[in-house]
């Protein structure tokens, strides 16, 4: 919450404006360490990549979620990581525009079922592999087009 006040008082002050505090939410799940929510103004965190990696949220996933939502307040709708979004995050912010993280994931990583072709093994998700048990579709390997099958 420091980071984000101290990044964000020194946005309002290089841009001369007075932007207000977001929203912190730390729901965030699966393999994105954040995310910025336009519509309700909040960055969302996610709390096991959060602990794992305390000091480079602070100095990276923070200010880049930050970033979103000051574009979006500041220029209104534009690509995502475009211009403006890196120059918000370098000339403002005064921190790398990197667009991912590189922390480890084995922690957050979903479970995954494994399946065959003739030419490979493929790992499914769970939703997908429980479509494939409720007889809902199948999948085909792109490389070979073969219909996929569970491993025994």
């Amino acid at each position: 919450m420091r980071s984000l006040r101290e990044k964000l008082a020194l946005a309002n002050q290089k841009l001369e404006r007075n932007y207000p505090e977001p929203k912190l939410v730390y729901q965030q799940r699966g393999t994105a360490a954040g995310t910025a929510w336009l519509n309700t103004y909040e960055i969302r965190l996610n709390p096991v990549l959060l602990m794992e990696n305390q000091q480079a949220f602070i100095d990276e996933v923070v200010p880049h979620e930050l970033a979103h939502l000051l574009v979006w307040k500041h220029f209104g709708r534009v690509p995502p990581h475009g211009k403006e979004w890196k120059w918000m995050m370098e000339s403002v912010l005064g921190v790398p525009a990197r667009r991912t993280h590189q922390f480890e994931l084995e922690s957050v990583r979903p479970n995954t079922f494994p399946y065959r072709c003739k030419c490979q093994q493929h790992q499914l998700t769970v939703r997908r592999h429980n479509r494939v048990v409720r007889g809902e579709t199948t999948y085909r390997c792109v490389q070979c087009g073969e219909t996929l099958v569970p491993e025994r």
